[in-house]
């Protein structure tokens, strides 16, 4: 058992089909796991009665925050992420693919990151392949280092948290997050994690979010590797991966949304 305690963050839009069997598999697998436990669901704005579905399951480690209106995956981690209490904060999706199970080892690994990759992927063969070209775009661009960039099971030392919170409301948000704790020299684990069809519901990822998260992706590279550091782009095997800019200082208080 980890001594440590672990918040999880389940970001939830428009989930009520599956949301009960993933926020009770989750308590279930971090009790066992963890000394201490909670369970944040965000409900970015859901129209078909996901929170209520959380309340009713009456489970005193879980908590839910409710978002008046739809914000983005990005800016439902954010809101949790403050929130968190507890010394490891993680975060998974609320379609039940992955296992709670898997956070022990990644909790037992993060020091002071530690993500998932998904080592049998059942997704089907079209988002898998725009998965890989997207996984090697941002490697070459931003130097994240990790072969799954976007498995949604991550574990992060409460106390380096405040440097890495999301600033894209979209599903940029675990590029952002990975490539600035490797800007700032932060220790990242990789670790294989399991992962199942979806069990209820629809992916919220179509083929519109391609262009968009490109855009961001493009825009994000040019601000971090060109303006900011008044240099000339970073050609990938050229030049090393950057060295951070700042010291990790003390996280700011968790700001619980109104």
């Amino acid at each position: 058992m980890v001594a440590d305690g672990l918040s999880l963050v389940i970001p939830a839009y428009d989930e009520a089909a599956g949301i009960a069997d993933a926020v009770s598999e989750a308590v279930i697998a971090l009790r066992s796991d963890f000394r201490r436990c909670e369970v944040i669901v965000v409900d970015d704005g859901s129209t078909d009665g996901t929170a209520a579905v959380v309340e009713g399951l009456r489970l005193p480690e879980v908590r839910v925050l409710r978002l008046a209106t739809n914000q983005g995956y990005g800016a439902a981690l954010r809101a949790g992420f403050q929130a968190a209490r507890l010394p490891l904060v993680a975060f998974t999706d609320a379609d039940g693919q992955l296992d709670p199970g898997d956070l022990r080892k990644l909790a037992e690994a993060a020091k002071p990151v530690a993500v998932g990759y998904r080592a049998a992927r059942q997704d089907p063969w079209r988002r898998r392949f725009l998965s890989r070209g997207y996984n090697r775009l941002v490697r070459a661009l931003l130097g994240t280092g990790v072969r799954d960039i976007d498995c949604a099971l991550k574990v992060f030392r409460r106390e380096v948290l405040a440097d890495l919170l999301p600033e894209s409301r979209g599903f940029f948000v675990n590029t952002e997050m990975i490539a600035r704790a490797r800007r700032l020299g932060m220790k990242i684990v990789e670790l294989p994690v399991s992962h199942r069809p979806r069990r209820a519901g629809e992916s919220k990822v179509s083929l519109a979010e391609v262009p968009k998260t490109f855009r961001t992706l493009v825009g994000y590279w040019w601000r971090e590797q060109v303006v900011s550091r008044g240099a000339s782009p970073r050609v990938p095997g050229l030049r090393p991966a950057s060295k951070p800019r700042r010291p990790i200082g003390p996280p700011a208080p968790p700001r619980v949304p109104a």
